[in-house]
């Protein structure tokens, strides 16, 4: 089954038509990766988290039963093909989650604010998109392929796939026990709230979006199998796909988009739209040379952070989980650190100081 995917352009027009529902959804429910975890954070509202999680939740069965059923080849996937890293999972996700933190979204919610004619977003998705260029190819290029690539380890079967590397590590066929432990955890704690258990509003909105990323698999496989040139499997990020897309704007004018590419346009669209239609546009900018200064550094640190961990909140937080890759739990773990530590230090919150003071002991004797 290929109708539909054999053009060069058809791969990134169908990110444009994905991206647009994503950008959509994500504008009229206001959903944002760090508002959710300020809320959970802050004042113990976890409805945005767990609609975050119904997402990732949603993400991961999608993929699942389309990699059982043959649709989709997690071979050639990224997330699973690259080396494991953890010292570029770590710095990556701790560098992403301290720039998000500073920026007050990430790459996803910068493109959607944009979408509403936030110009401070588009500073953010130039910066990140900048910066990613400088790391992946520029002179920060260098230190990471002579730095950090080298520290990679090699993992049994060179892949990074949690159910297989459980098989092999166990000798036993338990890849679908991982994969339904994995579920049952998610379920288990998004549903542990009574409130979100009659949230349908909440549930459909997680649901949707987790089922727009997973769509990309299924996508850009179906793309590879019916055009005779390279084509990456994606799902969705926000890091390295604006950074190739100020690349074909400037330089590779006359080479196809990837998937991703349409996708990242797509969403900005769809939040046009949206906003539009609910006469919610309006042009905002920074009101100070000092948050202006602070947008530019945490965009160049989800930049530089994004292309070391191989995603942002949404390419490891829901693509990379949906594979169930090793680096996701390391590098989402990473970020939310980096954007606790981030917001701690915007909003003046000493109590992560306070946890791990050493005479904390003896305050308490």
């Amino acid at each position: 089954m290929s109708g539909g995917f054999e053009a060069p352009w058809s791969l990134p027009l169908w990110g444009l038509a994905i991206g647009l529902v994503l950008g959509a959804l994500a504008r009229a429910t206001h959903f944002c990766t760090l508002a959710a975890l300020e809320r959970h954070w802050y004042s113990g509202d976890s409805r945005g988290l767990r609609v975050w999680m119904t997402m990732t939740l949603t993400a991961i069965i999608a993929t699942q039963l389309l990699g059982m059923a043959g649709a989709i080849d997690t071979s050639a996937i990224l997330y699973l093909s690259a080396p494991f890293n953890p010292l570029a999972s770590v710095l990556g996700g701790l560098a992403f989650g301290l720039g998000m933190a500073m920026v007050g979204t990430c790459g996803f919610g910068a493109l959607v604010q944009l979408g509403g004619g936030n110009l401070k977003a588009l500073v953010v998705v130039t910066t990140i998109g900048l910066s990613a260029l400088a790391t992946q190819r520029g002179v920060l290029g260098v230190v990471r392929e002579h730095v950090i690539e080298p520290l990679a380890i090699g993992l049994p079967g060179g892949s990074q796939s949690l159910p297989l590397l459980a098989e092999r590590l166990s000798g036993f066929a338990i890849g679908h026990v991982v994969v339904t432990l994995v579920i049952i955890a998610f379920a288990a704690w998004i549903l542990r709230e009574r409130a979100f258990r009659r949230d349908i509003a909440g549930i459909a909105t997680g649901t949707g979006l987790g089922a727009l990323v997973a769509a990309g698999w299924w996508m850009t496989t179906q793309g590879a199998m019916a055009q005779l040139r390279p084509v990456a499997i994606e799902g969705a990020s926000f890091v390295r796909p604006p950074a190739e897309l100020l690349f074909h704007l400037t330089i590779q004018t006359g080479l196809v988009p990837r998937y991703s590419v349409g996708l990242v346009l797509g969403v900005v669209v769809g939040a046009v739209l949206v906003a539009a239609r609910r006469h919610d546009m309006r042009w905002e900018a920074c009101d100070s040379a000092r948050e202006l200064g602070r947008h530019l550094a945490g965009a160049t640190l989800m930049g530089i952070g994004g292309v070391l961990a191989l995603g942002c909140t949404i390419g490891q937080g829901v693509s990379a989980f949906s594979v169930l890759a090793l680096s996701a739990p390391i590098t989402f773990v990473s970020m939310l650190i980096g954007a606790r530590i981030g917001l701690s230090w915007l909003l003046g919150d000493d109590s992560l100081y306070r946890r791990f003071r050493p005479d904390r002991a003896t305050e308490r004797s």
